[in-house]
């Protein structure tokens, strides 16, 4: 008897850790189960204030889901459910993911050379050059082609220009990435739409498909389809036990470090709680995570302006923005963190003590250039009476009292990487919070 008092003693204790069942929503149909913050043990009026914030910043939707269950489903300005919207490099993990399934299919390996399915004299390097880049090179962004060319979205030959050996620069390049779309085509048989259609969209209930703009294939959805497949990834590549990508040592190799250049950086997915980081068009390796308010395993589609997809697996939660650019100066990296700051307030109960309730973003500032090379202007509400900046670990590195606005703040003497900058007033009230990238 007390054996077995003691044992569901232990299951009590476990039981708020074991993670709750997916939900799936059905292939077809508007039907879509949801839940109320409060059942979860969160903070409505906190929820709301990330749903005016994500508002705030020319979003066009926004969906949370917590366990498969849509917790918060929100649309701005004349945006509804079944509005279409681009998902720019967000769609690169829809790339990723239809590469694994062709390869898992026999159709191609990603060890496989370019050449095998674009054919010889698809770039403009040499023989030997060309022979060299695989199918895997293209999903690492680890071609050795030049991304500095005039534009780094071209396709044609010419533009593809040999820079370094394959595998020894990591490099966002564009042109390379799109031409995966070729290789799906000729290795399978049918189109990218066709392919992608038959054996991922139709089978969880997505909409929508890809459409050429320029040398770009971007996809364009409505939200929910985005959700939708932010929840397959999330199960493993399995939607409601019809397991999709069966290629399990493909989807690992896909959301987890594929090189040793950019440690943050899968098959097309960035990755959260890494050693360090690179960001497009920069050849800097920033330290600690780029995304530091979000869980350590968590892994995001990233797109133009603002399109995400972020996948927490041990949270069991998916959320995703659609829209513009939220201001003419902040990264999709900000944008990303600070819905995270804000998303783990609001993943408490309202009364709970110790959670930083001070920190608010009501008031509109300009940080810019950011990322910068030492000088960082700041203007805006005039509230603002001291800069201070902490390093990615949280150690305060400098600070900046009675500040007249607009002000500038020299980071010279800091070393290269993230900082956070904390504008308060003179109570000491956190007025705004920025991630700032200082590169050399």
């Amino acid at each position: 008897m007390q054996k077995m008092l003691l044992l569901l003693l232990l299951l009590i204790a476990i039981a708020p850790k074991l993670k709750a069942q997916l939900y799936f929503p059905p292939a077809t149909g508007t039907t879509w189960d949801t839940i109320q913050p409060i059942t979860l043990g969160w903070c409505p009026a906190r929820l709301d204030s990330l749903l005016d914030y994500v508002g705030a910043r020319n979003s066009r939707a926004f969906i949370l889901l917590k366990d498969g269950k849509i917790v918060a489903e929100a649309y701005y300005g004349n945006f509804t459910r079944d509005s279409l919207w681009y998902w720019a490099s967000a769609g690169k993990t829809l790339t990723a993911f239809t590469v694994g399934i062709a390869q898992q299919e026999g159709h191609l390996s990603i060890q496989d050379t370019t050449s095998d399915y674009l054919g010889t004299g698809w770039t403009d390097c040499t023989p030997a050059q060309e022979a060299a880049i695989t199918i895997r090179h293209q999903l690492t962004m680890t071609s050795g082609l030049d991304d500095g060319v005039a534009d780094h979205f071209c396709t044609l030959d010419t533009c593809l220009q040999y820079l370094a050996p394959v595998g020894t620069r990591w490099a966002y390049h564009n042109g390379p990435y799109t031409l995966l779309d070729d290789v799906i085509s000729n290795a399978t048989g049918q189109t990218l739409n066709a392919y992608f259609t038959q054996k991922i969209k139709n089978r969880i209930g997505m909409t929508g498909g890809f459409f050429s703009s320029g040398y770009n294939n971007v996809y364009v959805s409505n939200a929910r389809s985005m959700a939708r497949f932010g929840l397959l990834v999330l199960n493993r590549g399995n939607w409601d036990g019809t397991q999709i990508m069966t290629d399990t040592a493909y989807f690992n190799q896909m959301v987890n470090t594929s090189q040793a250049l950019n440690p943050s950086y899968g098959y097309l997915w960035w990755l959260n709680g890494k050693s360090s980081f690179k960001v497009p068009s920069l050849q800097i390796s920033f330290p600690n995570s780029w995304n530091p308010s979000a869980p350590a395993d968590m892994f995001a589609a990233i797109g133009k302006n603002g399109q995400l997809i972020n996948v927490v697996p041990s949270q069991n939660l998916v959320f995703i923005r659609m829209g513009e650019a939220a201001d003419n100066r902040d990264v999709s990296f900000t944008l990303n963190d600070t819905i995270w700051q804000k998303l783990n307030l609001a993943m408490n109960p309202c009364t709970t003590v110790g959670i930083n309730t001070t920190y608010i973003t009501n008031h509109d500032y300009q940080i810019y250039p950011n990322p910068t090379t030492g000088a960082l202007h700041i203007s805006g509400a005039t509230a603002a009476k001291k800069a201070i900046i902490f390093d990615a670990l949280g150690r305060l590195v400098a600070q900046q009292d009675n500040i007249n606005l607009p002000f500038s703040l020299d980071l010279t003497h800091l070393p290269q990487g993230a900082y956070w900058l904390s504008l308060a007033a003179e109570n000491g009230e956190i007025l705004a919070r920025k991630l700032v990238l200082l590169q050399p």
